[in-house]
C-alpha cells in the first residue's frame, strides 16, 4: 500500500493502534504529571480531544479520584476553583486551547497532552506530556485520540491488556458490508462511553459525509429511537440498557454491539468508517472542509 491510495494513512494509523496503546500504559513518567488522585480538575478539548475528555472525566471521577469536568475549549467554565486543568491536542496549535490556556497562565497549573512536540503549547503549559510517537498525518484522529485515552486509563490504575487484545481481534476481522453500508447510524453510551459514542459519530461523519448521531443510551428512547428503521444502525458501545436491543430490532434498525472493551470497539467503527469512506471513493486522509487544525484568524 502506498501513500497515494485514498485513507493509506488513516490505515496505517488505526492498524497501529493496540502497539501505541501498550506504550502509552508503560509511561510511568509521563502519567505520574498528571493530577494526582484527590485534585479538582477541568480536561479541555476540541472536537475529537473533547470527546476524550468526556471519557476520562467520567473515569477519573467514578473512581472516585477527584471531581473531574470535561469542557469544549471554547466554551470552558475555568474559574472554578479547580487545581488544574488537562489540555488534550494532538497538534497543539489548536486556537480555543491556546487561548484559554495562555488565560489561565500563572492562576492554574496547566498540563497539555500533546502529539507534537514542537507546538506552542508545549512552551505555554507548566507540564506537557508528549505523545509524537501516536501523532498522524490523517486529517481524521483515530490512533491519537485512543492513545490519549489508553494513557489516561492507565494512569487510574487500570490494566490495558484485555482492551490490547480485543483491538487486535477486531483488526484480524473480515469487514461487515451490511454495516458499512447503512443508511444512518446513532451511536450510544453509558458513563464513560459517552464520550465515545461522540467520538463514533464524529469519525464517521468526517470520514464519509454519513448521517450520525449519538446519545447517553437511557436517553435514545427520549425522542430519537424515532428513527430507527430497515437499512439503520443503533451501536451501542459498552452495556446496553435493559429491552434496548429488542426495542430496536422491533423498529427494524440493527442493532450493534460487542462484549468487548469499548475503546476496542471504537476502533472496530474506525475500520468501519474507513470502509465506507475508500467504498464512496472518498479520501478519509483530506476530508471535505476539514484541516488537520483549527486556527482560527485573529
Amino acid at each position: 500500500m502506498t501513500d497515494s491510495l485514498p485513507g493509506a494513512h488513516m490505515r496505517e494509523e488505526l492498524n497501529s493502534q493496540p502497539r501505541m496503546w501498550a506504550t502509552a500504559a508503560d509511561l510511568k513518567a509521563e502519567q505520574g504529571l498528571l493530577p494526582a488522585s484527590g485534585a479538582r480538575i477541568a480536561v479541555v478539548g476540541c472536537g475529537t480531544s473533547w470527546f476524550m475528555a468526556q471519557s476520562y472525566a467520567a473515569l477519573r471521577e467514578s473512581s472516585g479520584q477527584g471531581e473531574t469536568d470535561a469542557y469544549a475549549a471554547s466554551e470552558a467554565f475555568i474559574d472554578r476553583g479547580y487545581d488544574a486543568v488537562v489540555a488534550l491536542t494532538r497538534s497543539g496549535t489548536t486556537t480555543e486551547v491556546l487561548e484559554l490556556v495562555d488565560r489561565i497562565k500563572g492562576r492554574i497549573p496547566t498540563i497539555g497532552v500533546i502529539g507534537d512536540p514542537e507546538s506552542p503549547l508545549v512552551s505555554l503549559v507548566d507540564e506537557a506530556v508528549l505523545l509524537p510517537f501516536a501523532d498522524e498525518k490523517s486529517v481524521v484522529q483515530t490512533r491519537f485520540a485512543t492513545t490519549a485515552l489508553a494513557l489516561f486509563r492507565a494512569s487510574l490504575g487500570e490494566n490495558l491488556d484485555g482492551a490490547i487484545a480485543d483491538a487486535e481481534a477486531v483488526l484480524a476481522e473480515a469487514g461487515d458490508d451490511e454495516l458499512r453500508d447503512a443508511d444512518q447510524y446513532t451511536f450510544l453510551g453509558r458513563g464513560w462511553t459517552i464520550g465515545l459514542a461522540h467520538e463514533a459519530a464524529l469519525k464517521l461523519r468526517e470520514s464519509s459525509q454519513s448521517w450520525t448521531e449519538a446519545y447517553p443510551s437511557m436517553d435514545y428512547r427520549h425522542g430519537p429511537i424515532a428513527i430507527a428503521a430497515p437499512g439503520r444502525v443503533t451501536w451501542q458501545f459498552g452495556e446496553a440498557p435493559e429491552g434496548l436491543s429488542g426495542q430496536v430490532e422491533a423498529a427494524g434498525a440493527r442493532f450493534e454491539q460487542r462484549a468487548i472493551d469499548p475503546l476496542a470497539d471504537l476502533v472496530r467503527l474506525h475500520r468501519t468508517a474507513l470502509d465506507r469512506a475508500v467504498s464512496r471513493g472518498l479520501d478519509p486522509d483530506q476530508p471535505r472542509n476539514l484541516t488537520r487544525s483549527v486556527i482560527l484568524d485573529a
